[in-house]
């Protein structure tokens, strides 16, 4: 979708609205990260991000996966920086082709500064020399396809000091075929909003978008206003000075004075935001919970999983749980279906997930960071203790969650810490919900006005001889369905049904009940695959022989992977009286 269509929404809507910027990481641990940054910003309810490009396309390949990812896997709007510098028409043009390829909607048309060790910005040949020669050629050779976003200086471009020569070079790029302003950074609101209203005195009538960025730190603060010539206000030196060697205080700082900008600006008619994010996540997350901007359930949570907006996942609506906590591999594993007629596919009796080693299944951490999370467990106990501390919170992450525990499993925490402790590893769990609004803080998703519902659900590791127990118990709960899976692919199972079990669904008014989230025998026998070798991943960090080695081997060939279901969403507790 296009950014100014999802402007137009959210002016129509009355609201202010926000995107985040960010940038390559150099190194493939960075990358990782950031797509971990992703997923939990997109709760932050962005009506778009913006990748940027490297000097020549040094980072094209990067950017482009970055974009594709933020929006196929994550669901967010991406658009993706464009600059001219060291780059010949034909890199241009294979840029575009595979941005329209990725599906990626919308373009930041830029210049670009000159390359690194270089003074002067330089034209290449059949090149070009500014940012309203690459939009021309982005509206002659695309039409209307790309929605491309411009730059804009409110206290005029670093290398040109006629102000006023310097608007009527941004009333070119509109009148080229610009459709949206997103301004470089400043620290002067009355500055900005005086020079908003020149554009708007020019004729310059599509959105602008004010470039907010956050004092992470003070060096670079400094750092980054000298090289653009930023005038920073007094107030602010003043303010900073005193605190400049204490990090925290100047970070408190930075959000306190872009809550404070913000403000001003929202009090003078500005509704949409860009903050450049320089890939961190805090300060932004609280510089929006300072200006209380929460963006609409619809938005920021439209099912309890985050959409793609891959054109073949369309009108995907159902997801298997199994890959909570594995978004990225869940995407990657079913990226070659042609179409989602039945919110996932035909016959749900012969889903062609891909095979592991179409993608790989990796830890998302060096050996050493692995040893420093989860230490070297010699026995079950170790392994029961480290599964209860990540519950706790002690431990941030585990092989099969990449994030600590989500909040809706906040208030069962203590019951999945006991049964942890007792053998059963749980990877994956939902608490029972009967009814709730579906604006709830925790447990809403969808349209408002409408009343979600969610049946207890967990998975875990456990051995052979609990199992047995486990399920001559289950015998006492006529409501409690399992499915039981040894690395080999025995199944043991109490039901007859190896069709979808819905565990999460709405009612909205004026549409038939969503059903997002399900259980089912086919998706449960892919994914083992996956469960048991993140064992094998894990046991690799230890030297071959050793017994912590030998304890998750033994874990990986022997031991069951269950998931069971009350499916009395009305019970919040039966689930956990079946362990004994």
């Amino acid at each position: 979708m296009k950014v100014t269509t999802k402007i137009q929404k959210a002016t129509a809507d009355g609201r202010c609205y926000w995107s985040f910027e960010y940038f390559p990481p150099k190194t493939q641990i960075g990358v990782t990260n950031l797509y971990d940054r992703l997923e939990r910003m997109y709760s932050l309810g962005p009506e778009f991000i913006d990748v940027t490009w490297g000097a020549g396309g040094t980072t094209s390949d990067l950017t482009i996966e970055i974009c594709t990812t933020a929006q196929n896997v994550y669901g967010l709007e991406a658009c993706m920086h464009l600059t001219c510098t060291n780059m010949p028409r034909a890199k241009i043009d294979i840029a575009l082709k595979e941005a329209k390829e990725a599906g990626i909607q919308n373009i930041l048309a830029l210049r670009g500064d000159p390359p690194r060790g270089q003074e002067n910005f330089e034209v290449v040949e059949t090149g070009f020399a500014y940012a309203v020669d690459l939009v021309k050629y982005i509206r002659k050779e695309y039409g209307d396809y790309f929605c491309i976003g411009v730059a804009a200086y409110p206290e005029g471009h670093i290398e040109n000091p006629d102000y006023e020569a310097d608007l009527k070079h941004l009333k070119e790029k509109v009148d080229a075929g610009a459709d949206y302003i997103v301004t470089q950074l400043f620290y002067d609101c009355d500055l900005y909003l005086k020079w908003v209203k020149r554009c708007r005195d020019m004729g310059i009538t599509i959105p602008i978008l004010p470039g907010i960025m956050p004092i992470q730190a003070y060096g670079g603060f400094k750092r980054m206003t000298t090289l653009s010539k930023t005038f920073v206000p007094k107030k602010i030196l003043d303010d900073l000075e005193p605190i400049k060697d204490n990090d925290k205080a100047v970070k408190d700082y930075g959000v306190k004075l872009a809550v404070e900008m913000c403000s001003y600006l929202k009090e003078n008619g500005v509704t949409g935001f860009h903050f450049y994010t320089m890939n961190l996540e805090r300060t932004v997350r609280l510089v929006l919970e300072g200006l209380k901007f929460v963006a609409p359930q619809e938005v920021a949570k439209p099912l309890p999983w985050n959409p793609s907006l891959a054109k073949n996942r369309e009108k995907e609506n159902v997801r298997p749980i199994f890959w909570k906590n594995r978004t990225r591999s869940y995407i990657l594993r079913t990226e070659s279906w042609d179409d989602f007629p039945n919110g996932r596919w035909g016959d749900s009796r012969s889903p062609a997930y891909g095979d592991l080693d179409g993608y790989g299944v990796s830890l998302k951490h060096s050996k050493q960071e692995a040893m420093n999370l989860w230490k070297s467990p010699e026995s079950v106990d170790d392994l029961a203790k480290l599964f209860a501390e990540y519950v706790n919170g002690t431990v941030k992450q585990l092989p099969w969650s990449d994030t600590p525990l989500e909040p809706e499993s906040e208030r069962i925490k203590s019951l999945l810490s006991s049964i942890n402790s007792r053998g059963y590893l749980t990877i994956n769990s939902q608490p029972a919900v009967d009814g709730v609004p579906s604006t709830h803080p925790v447990y809403g998703w969808g349209p408002k006005s409408g009343y979600v519902y969610q049946k207890a659900y967990l998975e875990f590791f456990v051995s052979p001889e609990k199992l047995d127990l486990l399920v001559k118990k289950l015998e006492e709960f006529p409501f409690i369905t399992f499915f039981a899976v040894n690395k080999m692919g025995d199944l043991r199972t109490n039901t007859q049904d190896d069709g979808p079990n819905a565990v999460t669904w709405g009612v909205f008014p004026g549409q038939e009940i969503v059903q997002p989230t399900i259980v089912e025998a086919v998706s449960f026998m892919a994914w083992k695959d996956e469960a048991y070798e993140l064992w094998a991943k894990w046991a690799e960090i230890y030297e071959p022989g050793s017994v912590s080695e030998k304890l998750l081997k033994k874990v990986e060939n022997e031991w069951y992977l269950v998931n069971v279901v009350d499916n009395n969403y009305k019970d919040s507790h039966s689930i956990f009286e079946i362990f004994v």
